[in-house]
């Protein structure tokens, strides 16, 4: 039926652990690593994330916290978690598809190492991912990592125009931020993907990328060491993919 949401499948392994949704004045969430990929016609992940998970290998933030990706199957969401760091995982086992996000987790301060922490996190429409380190927040909000926090706080901004909203979320956030160091973000529903990068320091970190990896539409942490054309994406952009 139209509007309704759509089904969704997920696969989880990990170690379990607490699943607490709690108020909090402040948050300080986690400098990981994002992938998010996009064609005309169905691909096949593995290539994909096999370079991101070279690059999380060799980040220079350990990104061994665990690690999830969501994908189009039959228009339905999939989704795939698990604690191990990517680079232990088997890539393979993923089918083809025109849409698929993954990210590797660096969990703040080694807190919360649980995979039910790891993203993307996914409210039954849309898919989320995040990096970044926000400091001194100024606001209310429910969620069991910081970043969790961050997805729902946006949420309530969205009015019907989701890239709006962002804009004014990021925007509100920013405000009751003591020191932005950097916030990224990727929010994925089935037919639109939006993204914002704001960063204070550290470009060579934090700069987003995007570029055309044999015909695959591409925005990653960083470009793909041996392979497609690549763009940076400038500072305070947010735009939809």
């Amino acid at each position: 039926a139209g509007g309704s949401v759509p089904e969704y499948y997920e696969r989880i392994r990990g170690n379990g652990g607490p699943n607490l949704s709690r108020f909090a004045p402040s948050l300080s969430v986690t400098m990981c690593r994002l992938l998010w990929t996009r064609a005309q016609v169905p691909f096949d992940p593995a290539p994909h994330l096999n370079t991101f998970a070279g690059i999380a290998r060799n980040s220079a933030e350990y990104q061994g916290h665990g690690w999830g990706c969501a994908w189009l199957e039959n228009d339905t969401w999939q989704v795939y978690r698990d604690i191990r760091p990517i680079w232990e995982d088997d890539l393979g086992q993923f089918g083809q598809t025109t849409l698929f996000l993954a990210h590797a987790r660096s969990a703040f301060r080694d807190e919360g190492v649980v995979v039910e922490n790891n993203m993307p996190f996914f409210d039954g429409e849309q898919m989320f991912i995040f990096n970044g380190e926000l400091q001194g927040v100024r606001i209310k909000e429910t969620g069991r990592i910081g970043a969790e926090k961050v997805f729902n706080y946006l949420k309530r901004f969205d009015h019907g125009h989701r890239l709006d909203g962002i804009r004014r979320g990021v925007t509100v956030i920013e405000k009751r931020t003591r020191y932005l160091r950097a916030m990224n973000l990727i929010m994925v529903d089935r037919n639109a993907s939006h993204l914002a990068t704001l960063y204070s320091e550290n470009p060579a970190y934090f700069q987003m990328y995007r570029g055309l990896v044999d015909e695959v539409d591409v925005v990653c942490s960083q470009p793909y060491p041996s392979s497609g054309e690549w763009q940076s994406i400038a500072n305070h952009t947010i735009m939809t993919l």
